[in-house]
């Protein structure tokens, strides 16, 4: 849950641009800079529900009033651990925002979200020799 960790397995992360001092807790901020379909941009990522390690939420704000929930969440299962993770975007402009881009983003998000977990469980898989720490 260390956002300066992001580069590490979210695919459509560029780069941290601000974060708060740790530790992670409600009301915690970040600037994050993202690329979507060639594009750069910059989302304002508020955490609103945190049991650290476990589980958080982020409520982000992007470009034109678009808006964003993402949750991890981890727990314990068998011998390993559960990733689980949702995220739901909203497009400004109400329906129509909508229409645009889904016809825009088509397929993006689930192979990008793919991507992402494939790459979250690489580095862990490389990371596991070694201790890593999750704020």
């Amino acid at each position: 849950m260390d956002p300066g960790r992001l580069e590490k397995w979210v695919t459509i992360h560029r780069r941290l641009l601000r974060a708060d001092d740790p530790p992670l807790r409600v009301g915690f901020q970040m600037d994050q800079q993202i690329h979507v379909r060639g594009v750069n941009l910059q989302v304002r990522w508020t955490l609103v529900d945190c049991c650290a390690p476990e589980r958080a939420v982020w409520e982000g704000r992007g470009p034109a009033r678009s808006r964003a929930q993402t949750e991890y969440a981890l727990k314990p299962e068998g011998r390993g651990t559960r990733f689980d993770y949702r995220n739901e975007f909203h497009a400004p402009l109400g329906p129509l925002g909508a229409v645009v881009s889904r016809a825009l983003v088509r397929g993006m998000p689930e192979r990008e979200a793919t991507r992402t977990l494939e790459r979250l469980r690489a580095y862990l898989e490389k990371s596991s020799s070694q201790e890593v720490s999750v704020r």
